[in-house]
């Protein structure tokens, strides 16, 4: 394999593992979160911000570590025929089924990059009550989707090189 592609794997993999094992602790925050939307809602006035912040933060957690878990194998497959087959027709298998979601992430950005030029442009705010500015959260969703394109396009290199016999 051409030396930059074995340097652009390394690279997104360790962006998005390191990324990765920062947002696995981002789930105390979501905790923190509703545990405050509790306790406000039991002994003091109700926040209006804690409903949605929780979605913000749910959107993060999952959009970031999004790429981590796909790094690691853990994203879902159907394991009954999957499991049986070799390393060899797994790497045939994944590198074909992964243009379908590198078209699939290419779709999202392309959706998510004019909704965030949307928010900035017009200062698009949530119609909520607390009505926080929408760019911070499409920014994040942004990244993320752009961090799983990557990550998509390491595995499919990853792929290519098992089925040279290359270990990356």
């Amino acid at each position: 394999m051409p030396r930059f592609l074995s340097t652009f794997v390394r690279v997104v993999e360790a962006i998005n593992y390191r990324l990765g094992r920062v947002m696995m602790y981002f789930i105390f925050v979501m905790i923190g979160i509703l545990l405050w939307s509790s306790i406000s809602k039991t002994f003091f006035l109700p926040s209006l911000w804690t409903l949605e912040l929780a979605q913000f933060s749910m959107v993060a957690y999952f959009l970031l570590g999004g790429p981590y878990a796909l790094q690691m194998g853990a994203n879902v497959r159907m394991d009954l025929l999957y499991g049986g087959w070799s390393v060899r027709k797994k790497a045939w298998v994944d590198a074909f089924t992964v243009f379908f979601l590198i078209f699939y992430l290419g779709v999202l950005l392309y959706g998510g990059i004019e909704s965030l030029a949307y928010a900035l442009e017009y200062n698009e705010r949530s119609p909520t009550a607390w009505r926080p500015y929408m760019w911070p959260i499409k920014s994040l969703m942004c990244l993320g989707v752009f961090l799983m394109l990557l990550q998509a396009l390491a595995e499919l290199i990853k792929d290519i090189a098992r089925l040279r016999n290359v270990e990356l």
